[in-house]
């Protein structure tokens, strides 16, 4: 057996210490360890400790390092289970450690699922214009349950997700006059699917959402579409010209009666 000959406090830790031992050869440094396994296990100077004893203090340091690790992690701000082992993983430490150091954590109330599912939920509501879709795959990406996540969407109504895609539409119609009203409404929701939003929500928002579009932007809207598609087919003349003109401005989103509309202006100009 080995005699522990000094415990010394690390300069650069407090939290840790150093302990020396004679293997029958004369003092040397043995191992580190952390004040609460220091104190777990009592250890002290003249104490003598087995091999079985010294791999289980080694163990539980091991347990309290990755621990502290997950705790730091967790100061930041809330995390899901997942997210803890995976931060774990990437530090290469051990299966049975990152098992315990998650138990530990859960037990001390460290870890909620559902407290972290809700309090997303909440923020992704209140912060972002994220629909409940993206938000629901976010929830997955961090490992929540199903049964979890459904229960925290709950915190986003349908009628929050209603206003915001409306607000959403409105700034969309503001900033875009160089397209028809079909097209417009196709991308806009385009834009609203990939927000995460549903078909119901999105349908509703659209309907309550007034078109800042009157006549007269309309048809500046198909001069400027109109103009791009002559530049296109200005080498065609009579029906031909007239049909691809036709073809692309109706692609475009416009009603064949703008269209017709357009065509005589030019043949006027």
């Amino acid at each position: 057996m080995a005699i522990i000959t000094k415990i010394t406090t690390q300069q650069k830790n407090q939290d840790r210490f150093n302990v020396f031992m004679d293997y029958g050869k004369g003092e040397k440094f043995a191992f580190s360890v952390d004040s609460d396994v220091l104190i777990k296990f009592q250890l002290k100077k003249g104490m003598e400790l087995d091999d079985f004893s010294f791999m289980e203090i080694q163990y539980q340091d091991d347990i309290r390092k990755a621990y502290n690790v997950a705790v730091n992690y967790l100061a930041r701000r809330m995390r899901s289970e997942k997210e803890i082992k995976d931060h774990l993983v990437k530090k290469e430490l051990d299966e049975p450690i990152i098992e315990e150091v998650i138990h530990r954590l859960t037990a001390q109330k460290y870890i909620n699922d559902e407290e972290y599912a809700i309090a997303y939920v909440r923020t992704q509501a209140n912060t972002t214009d994220k629909g409940s879709n993206v938000i629901k795959m976010e929830l997955k990406e961090k490992g929540i349950e199903e049964r979890t996540l459904l229960q925290a969407l709950k915190e986003y109504p349908l009628e929050q997700q209603i206003e915001k895609a409306a607000k959403i539409s409105e700034k969309f119609f503001q900033k875009n006059s160089k397209e028809s009203i079909k097209v417009l409404k196709q991308k806009l929701e385009n834009v609203l699917l990939r927000k995460g939003y549903s078909f119901e929500v999105i349908a509703i928002a659209m309907n309550e959402t007034e078109v800042p579009k009157e006549a007269d932007e309309e048809m500046d809207a198909i001069r400027y579409q109109g103009e791009k598609a002559h530049r296109k087919f200005s080498q065609f003349e009579g029906f031909e010209y007239q049909q691809k003109m036709k073809q692309a401005l109706y692609r475009k989103g416009f009603s064949m009666d703008l269209i017709e509309r357009f065509l005589m202006e030019i043949d006027n100009s």
